[in-house]
């Protein structure tokens, strides 16, 4: 399981984020940061599944 979120984390982060913690602060703070720039939102959500 992952695997499938690693990959929804680079082609979709929040989704990943999402699949992860829910609907938490860190779901919120990874659509700001993705909003922001793809590359800061790709790396909040890797360090978040991979972390867990």
């Amino acid at each position: 399981m992952d695997i499938i979120r690693i990959l929804l984390a680079i082609i979709l982060p929040p989704v990943g984020v999402f699949l992860q913690v829910g609907l938490g602060l860190h779901f919120w703070l990874n659509i700001l940061l993705t909003l922001l720039g793809y590359l800061p939102g790709i790396i909040h959500a890797l360090w978040i599944i991979l972390r867990r």
